[in-house]
This record gives C-alpha cells, structure tokens and sequence, in this order.
C-alpha cells in the first residue's frame, strides 16, 4: 500500500564515486532524508561539505545503523563487502539500495536476495543503464533487427590517479568483465531476449599491481540459443588504450544500431564516470538494397532531447527506489536479471581461469 507521506531515513555507506551522487540524489529529492554517511576514510567529510555539512558521520557502519536506525540503507562500498552490509541492512528492517554486483559470489547474491525476501524489504540493484533513455532506446531498435542478433560492446578505461587506485582495489575481489561487465551483459539479455548457453573469455595481467590470480583486462564471448552472439571487452589501468574504449552497437539480418558517442569518447574521457553513459545520439543503419546492392535507405540519425547527465541518471535511480518502496513493486525479476547477468559475468571469469568453454544450466 502506498504511503508517499512518510519520508525515507536512509544511510549511505560509501561516499566514494557513486556514493556521492547517491548522497546528491537523497539530498535534493523530496521523499527522502539522510540520516548518516558512512566511510572508513576521508570521502564522507568531503561529502558532508558538499552537501552542506549537516550530516552526521561515522567510521563504522554496524554502529552507524544502531545509532540512526534508517528507513533504508544504500550500499556504495567494494563488492566484498555488498554481502555482508546488504543482510545486515536487510535483517534490521532497511530497505536496501545496492550499486552492483549484489555480491562477489553467486552464492552471497543469492543470500542477499533470500535475505530481501525474509525481511518483505525491497532490494534494488545500481543497472544504472535501466534507466537511461537512451539505453532504453538501444534496446528498442534492436528488436527491429531480427535474428540473431550480433552484440558488440566494451569500456577500456586508461585509468590513473585515483580511479587507477579505485580500480586496484575492485581488483582484489573481481575482475573487469565481472565488475564491469554486469551491466552489458544485462542490457545484451534484454536484446536477445533468449536463453544464454554458451560462454568463453580470454583476460591478461598487464601489472604486478593487482592479485596474482586476477587480471586487468579481460575480453567474452556469449552464445545465445536463438543463434545470437555478444561479445565484450574491458580493461582498465594506466597501459589501457583509449583508441577504441566506447564500441556499443548491435548488428542483425536488417541492419544495426550503434551508439555514437564523439564527445564522450574524446581523449581523456575513458576513466571519466561520466562519459561511460553518455550516448549523444544513435545511429540506425538499414541493411535494405536494390538490384544493383546498393543501400535504398539513407542511415537514420536519432538524437534523444532527454540526455540525463550521470547525476540525473542516479537521480532516476532513486525516485525508482523510492517509487518502489511507496507503491510496495515487485522486484521479483529486477532481482532476478541482477542475479543472471552476474551469473553470466562469473561464469566469464571461470573460462578465463580454467581457459575452457563454460556451458550455462
């Protein structure tokens, strides 16, 4: 039953990168307060004053949650980590928004997803690409393509400073093509929309920087039932070309359709957590020709007015969050899709690691 009058506590844990902008969304947006922010360092205070240093802040989150008792809690932090925060949150009560991946196992998401359902709480997962409407456009045009259909999409980032050091510690419990790879694994799902069977993957270690038996680059293949095939590509650290970092476009038997981003795929961009949802326009290729196989249609160039900047996209994201807890949603295959694109993306790991192909039940 919807109750829009009350105002959701929440507690953000993880002021980092999209931490803030959660904080920034909580903070301007009717329907919800902020009850504390929580990080073992620095980020927090420099979160406060950026949002006007009346939040209270704590270094530990089990204490934070006694103390401020919210409403709900968003979840920021390192994947290792999401399991652990997420049941804690979910057993006291909280409503959880949490950044993908649900967890750094299949296992802990699982977990996370009993643990929502035990409590009668919601659990939305960060597929901040779900609410781009550019994105949304994508996956609509592709439906027009028949089938099969061939997905091709990457994001090599040439990270240094402190996105170099965020990378370094993502990498001490995934991979790119897990971390990362989540979100184009599940908007390629949404395009086929036919059972993944099928998956293989290459990755390298081009530094001693990170564990022994991860890697910095990674690089996989999937195969649909209907025929279709995906592929995906990601790498991040300061030896990362930027020469081909934003590929996003979709190809079948009438044409194809492709992400054209000049601006956003401009030198220096690629470690810029802007520029990896920023779209500009699509292009929508017609593969229709005459007697003599030349093309009848000139290719058509769509440029959306509605072209949300990465806070306004995280902005969406929790007037979601909210929308779900006032009008009590059913996440049920939100929750789901979250679980079988991360799914996909380990089995993507197993095959780099074991360097064999890796059939899906």
């Amino acid at each position: 039953m919807s109750n829009k009058a009350e105002v959701i506590r929440v507690l953000v844990v993880g002021c980092g990168n999209m931490g803030a902008s959660h904080a920034q969304a909580y903070h301007i947006l009717d329907g919800f307060e902020i009850c504390g922010l929580v990080s073992p360092g620095k980020s927090k205070e420099a979160l406060n004053t950026q949002l006007g240093g009346n939040y209270q802040l704590f270094d530990d989150y089990e204490k934070a949650l006694a103390a401020t008792m919210p409403d709900a809690v968003c979840i920021s932090t390192y994947p290792d980590t999401h399991e652990s925060y997420a049941i804690m949150a979910l057993e006291r009560g909280c409503h959880v928004f949490i950044e993908k991946p649900v967890a750094d196992s299949i296992a802990g998401a699982e977990h996370v997803a009993a643990a929502a359902h035990k409590a009668g709480k919601k659990l939305v997962v960060g597929y901040i690409l779900r609410h781009h409407p550019s994105w949304e456009r994508f996956v609509q045009l592709s439906q027009q393509l028949g089938k099969p259909l061939v997905m091709r999409m990457n994001l090599n980032q040439q990270s240094h400073g402190y996105m170099w050091q965020v990378h370094q510690n993502l990498m001490k419990s995934l991979s790119p093509i897990v971390d990362c790879g989540v979100h184009y694994i599940d908007v390629m799902c949404q395009m086929a929309r036919s059972k993944p069977v099928q998956v293989s993957a290459i990755g390298a270690r081009l530094t001693n920087e990170i564990p022994e038996d991860n890697y910095n680059y990674g690089q996989l293949q999937i195969r649909f039932e209907d025929g279709s095939v995906g592929w995906y590509e990601a790498g991040w650290g300061p030896m990362i070309s930027e020469t081909a970092f934003f590929v996003k476009d979709v190809i079948g038997p009438k044409g194809s359709v492709s992400i054209v981003a000049k601006e956003a795929a401009g030198t220096g961009k690629s470690d810029t957590v802007a520029s990896h949802t920023k779209t500009e326009s699509l292009r929508f290729h017609h593969a229709d020709i005459d007697v003599n196989n030349e093309f009848i249609k000139q290719d058509t160039w769509i440029n959306l007015e509605d072209e949300p900047d990465h806070q306004e996209l995280c902005n969406r994201e929790q007037r979601y969050f909210l929308k779900a807890i006032q009008d009590n949603l059913d996440l049920t295959d939100h929750i789901a899709d979250a679980i079988n694109s991360l799914r996909i993306a380990f089995a993507c790991d197993e095959s780099v690691k074991t360097g064999k192909i890796v059939t899906l039940p």
